[in-house]
């Protein structure tokens, strides 16, 4: 399966055409909630569905292996293939037409900044047979069949301002352009030609034309301030001056999808998946920092052609959620002509209903944000091993034009920073492998926290679901109730919604119950992740499923936002770390990130505190000093990135270190924002004695408990040994502990 997209796009040769291939359009949902799924089928026949309840994703037959139910459900049956494309490229367009009867003069002026000058056709603006582009990195115009071309290359990240201009009464196209820092250094090539007087009735495009109602020739880069003056032929009468028909103002409406027109014309239109606005304009000149305070600076859009936040397919089967289905990780699993594929759903209790006392929390927008990474150590010889294992065959690496996730770049080399689970996302399949080497299994995100999932089946213990998605939306009130929250092994990226409602949970501070306010008691939570609360995030107010990353100042980052563009689009407030938003994980959880090293584990070393008597319930049952050294995740409890404890940071006074991590490998280093130079750290001590895990347990000033491991791999030591060994104990502890009356 290939984009529908014109032969300019900017794609890769992938080894194969994917045959079968489908999606949820919503990934968190309740009793009477809808799921419709989208499915593109390459074959001739039919594809069959059923629904299964997913308990463990992981296929290394040295583990559980991929465990799934079959649930009867209203969507089994066969349903016709068809072929469905997608269209990557961000633009823009006017919801109404252009319309100009008889065209004498026509001039449109706008500001660009090329990323990616010399690649092929790039429409900046167009309108039925006027068009203005980059072609090979020189402008051109062209009205009808009369074009023009500059006399110089464009260069690459730098502004310019370009101006194409048509006298119907001299015949005369002019082409005029200057850098926008270098203004005297302008540049004007003209062309006469007989051409008969346009009538203009067209939508405008931005970044993008039109061929038969498809985009195709998407720009790279951003534009400001797009301009067109014009007026009608009046050849009996005289040439009437040209007057102002459309002027848009990309500084309005930033955390929309609309485009405004301040010209007499009105033309608004709407941005098509979701370019990066809030990005500094050619007149930004750094005294504001926030496009909020200085809107007028941030004029500009940055489109790209591989852009692309929902692929739009259309719906071939849909379910809705029966009121009596269990809370769980499900999906919607297609199967045709030999080749299968899953489409995960999470379903969470009805709203305002407990079903056990125990909340496993999914992150669904950390499972987005790195939907479809495309690692750069990926190796082809990884699939002989996923082979193997029957494992999930198809790797984001070697099928870029899905779209890549937030840890990758676009083609002109800027970050990625929109997300969306609104396509295929290939990491989020039921055994798919994230790394081909090392011990274990090699999972991260959903298939690494069925690691938990599984666990709890295999220790009888009851739970709900719920998703990020719903703790932003409603709070903390969707988790009141609940004896103890747990998360997975990489609750990574949270807006301000999602993290006040764990701080609220944990403090037991006022909650509602009908039409009333009270006082609710206060939750504990269990935290088994590592690099956990660590980046925020925004979600849009018209995008379905969109989410906005910024990777501002500090942090371990696959790219780094530009000067000025740390505030975020969506919301308009500042991006990046939450520790730089005055909000460290150590303040939740007692811990932070700290360390990062390749997929590996190690162990865990008790601390004294551990012996005390007061946590004897903490150790029931648990022989000797070292915890965890095994798992099927990177062969120990606590690898590849470490939080620890810091008292400056947030860590409460209360906290008792239990634990930590020792013997890491020499792959691990600090994470950038804690250290200030080559040997000084921000903390004061030596590096190595921060390149750790702390297990940590504290009560909150609302009376709830916390406990934290601090080790994306931590979950992966659960299965050991059919799930009977030390880790699987202590958390088995920990969950009673928690969620006993």
């Amino acid at each position: 399966m290939t984009p529908k997209a014109t032969a300019d796009s900017s794609t890769v040769d992938s080894p194969v055409a994917i045959p079968l291939l489908g999606y949820a359009d919503t990934l968190s949902v309740r009793a009477g909630d809808t799921v419709n799924f989208k499915v593109s089928s390459l074959a001739a026949m039919p594809y069959t569905a059923r629904l299964v309840r997913i308990v463990c994703a992981d296929p290394n037959p040295d583990g559980p292996g991929i465990i799934e139910h079959v649930v009867p459900s209203s969507i089994d049956g066969s349903y016709p293939s068809r072929e469905q494309g997608f269209y990557p490229g961000s633009w823009a367009r006017s919801d109404n037409n252009l319309q100009l009867d008889k065209l004498g003069s026509l001039s449109i002026s706008v500001t660009v900044f090329p990323t990616l000058p010399d690649s092929g056709i790039q429409t900046i603006i167009a309108c039925g047979d006027i068009s203005l582009s980059l072609q090979k990195g020189r402008l051109e115009g062209s009205i009808g069949e009369c074009a023009v071309e500059s006399g110089s290359a464009l260069d690459a990240r730098c502004w310019y301002h370009v101006r194409l201009a048509w006298d119907n009464a001299k015949q005369a196209l002019t082409l005029t352009h200057y850098p926008v820092k270098h203004p005297d250094n302008e540049q004007v090539t003209s062309s006469t030609c007989a051409h008969a007087a346009l009538s203009i009735d067209n939508p405008v495009t931005i970044a993008a034309s039109l061929n038969n109602n498809l985009a195709e020739h998407h720009f790279n880069g951003k534009i400001e301030a797009p301009t067109i003056h014009g007026s009608a032929d009046t050849a009996s009468t005289g040439q009437q001056q040209p007057q102002l028909m459309c002027k848009w103002d990309f500084s309005v409406g930033i955390d929309s999808l609309q485009i405004v027109d301040h010209g007499p014309c009105q033309l608004h239109g709407k941005i098509i998946n979701l370019p990066a606005r809030a990005m500094t304009g050619s007149n930004w000149d750094g005294t504001e920092m926030c496009w909020r305070h200085a809107p007028e600076q941030y004029g500009a859009i940055h489109f790209h052609d591989d852009d692309i936040v929902d692929f739009e397919w259309q719906t071939d089967f849909s379910f809705s959620i029966p009121d009596d289905l269990p809370s769980g990780i499900y999906a919607a699993k297609i199967e045709c002509d030999g080749f299968t594929d899953a489409m995960p759903f999470f379903v969470c209790p009805p709203h305002g209903t407990r079903t056990a006392k125990l909340a496993v929390l999914i992150s669904t927008f950390t499972y987005s944000v790195y939907g479809n990474h495309a690692r750069p150590d990926f190796k082809p010889e990884w699939k002989d091993h996923f082979k193997a294992w029957n494992a999930y065959p198809w790797n984001p690496a070697e099928y870029p034009e899905y779209g890549l996730s937030t840890y990758n770049f676009h083609h002109d080399g800027s970050g990625i920073c929109h997300a969306s689970h609104r396509r295929p996302l290939f990491n989020l399949k039921p055994g798919y492998v994230t790394f081909g080497y090392g011990p274990g299994s090699g999972l991260r995100h959903f298939q690494a926290d069925t690691h938990l999932i599984a666990w709890l089946h295999s220790q009888n213990i009851e739970y709900d679901l719920i998703t990020d998605d719903e703790l932003h939306r409603h709070g903390a009130d969707c988790l009141r109730g609940y004896k103890a929250v747990t998360t997975g092994s990489h609750p990574e990226y949270h807006t301000t919604e999602t993290l006040n409602a764990l701080r609220d949970y944990c403090q037991g501070s006022e909650g509602s119950t009908g039409d009333s306010k009270q006082q609710t008691e206060a939750g504990n939570l269990i935290y088994l992740g590592g690099n956990g609360f660590y980046w925020k995030v925004a979600l849009h107010q018209e995008q379905p499923g969109a989410i906005e990353i910024r990777r501002a100042e500090g942090g371990i980052r696959a790219w780094a936002a530009e000067p000025g563009e740390y505030y975020q689009a969506f919301d308009g407030l500042y991006g990046g770390l939450w520790r730089r938003n005055g909000r460290p994980p150590q303040e939740l959880v007692g811990i932070g990130f700290s360390a990062q090293g390749q997929f590996e584990g190690s162990a865990y070393r008790r601390h004294k505190a551990s012996y005390d008597t007061e946590f004897a319930w903490l150790f029931d049952g648990i022989d000797g000093e070292i915890l965890g050294d095994f798992g099927l995740s990177g062969g120990g409890a606590a690898g590849f990135e470490l939080d620890r404890a810091d008292l400056r940071l947030g860590t409460p006074a209360n906290t008792k270190i239990l634990a930590s991590s020792f013997d890491r490998g020499e792959t691990f280093v600090l994470v950038p924002e804690e250290q200030l130079t080559h040997i000084t750290t921000w903390s004061g001590e030596p590096i190595a004695d921060l390149l750790r895990a702390d297990m940590v347990y504290f009560e909150t000033g609302g009376g709830g408990k916390v406990f934290s491991t601090g080790s994306i791999t931590f979950c992966g030591s659960l299965p050991h040994n059919n799930f009977d060994n030390n880790i699987s104990r202590l958390i088995a502890n920990v969950v009673g502990e928690f969620c006993k009356e």
